[in-house]
């Protein structure tokens, strides 16, 4: 018999204590809940739904930035202008997601209760590592969809009170985790933000800066790959910006982005290939 008493409607299961993983509980009690449990047809399911790219990060002296483009593409078609890719997973943390954008979402959901009911039964909060761990657990679980051509691949960032910074975590299709260094992008256009980055990024960038070296490496991922939207002037459509420092996380207002978006357009129109860093 439960605690709660025998008028309790939960069955006993619910109520006994046991793993602080919520995943793990829900793939003992309701499987077919977890994302990864689909039944799909044979063969290739990766043109079934819309995909998600692109996200950068990066660190600053007081914590870290993450932000996400606004596109979803099914083939050579855009699926959606104003989709949102990166999102807050708990305080002091936050995830951007690239790949077959239901099950992502889906993905970070699970993800954020999983931290939040990790919290309630422990009394006390994930380090980052273990957060980390985590969601490579759940990018782990989706292996069979991700051979089907559903891949789900995150970019994780949080603030570390113990070694008192910011630090970004990466992905591989088997959730395998890795810590990148400074900044890092992920998704189809993550090849032109990263080459952008490397001639943005410098070690003292402040807040603000950081904002707009993504922002820029973000356009130069549209210029150059198809499936990766740059700054929606028409439509007012921007990219969802995320700040994490040690005060917790909060996402830009869209006024605050279109500052720094409108800013760059501007720039652009006299250099279109975007700043030009040193030669030495």
């Amino acid at each position: 018999m439960s605690a709660f008493g025998s008028g309790s409607r939960l069955p006993d299961a619910f109520l006994a204590p046991g793993t602080a993983s919520f995943a793990d509980f829900l793939a003992s009690q309701a499987p077919d809940l977890l994302p990864s449990a689909r039944n799909l047809p044979a063969g290739p399911a990766g043109d079934l739904a819309p995909h998600g790219t692109t996200i950068v990060a990066a660190t600053f002296a007081d914590g870290v930035v993450m932000a996400g483009d606004r596109r979803a593409t099914m083939g050579n078609i855009i699926a959606q202008r104003d989709i949102e890719k990166v999102f807050p997973t708990d305080e002091f943390s936050c995830a951007g997601i690239a790949g077959t954008a239901g099950l992502a979402v889906e993905m970070v959901r699970l993800f954020q209760t999983e931290l939040e009911h990790y919290e309630k039964i422990e009394g006390t909060t994930l380090s980052v590592d273990g957060k980390a761990n985590r969601l490579a657990a759940l990018i782990r679980n989706n292996l069979s969809l991700a051979m089907q051509g559903l891949a789900v691949v995150p970019l994780f960032a949080g603030y570390d009170h113990r070694a008192e910074q910011g630090r970004i975590f990466s992905y591989d299709v088997t959730g395998g985790r890795y810590e990148e260094t400074a900044f890092h992008a992920v998704g189809s256009g993550s090849l032109f933000a990263r080459g952008a980055l490397k001639k943005l990024y410098r070690d003292d960038l402040t807040e603000g800066d950081c904002v707009t070296a993504l922002v820029q490496a973000l356009y130069d991922a549209a210029d150059d790959d198809s499936a990766t939207g740059g700054p929606d002037l028409a439509r007012r459509i921007f990219p969802v910006v995320h700040v994490i420092t040690a005060d917790g996380g909060r996402r830009l207002g869209d006024d605050e982005v279109a500052a720094v978006a409108d800013r760059v357009v501007a720039a652009r129109m006299n250099r279109p290939d975007g700043p030009a860093a040193a030669l030495v």
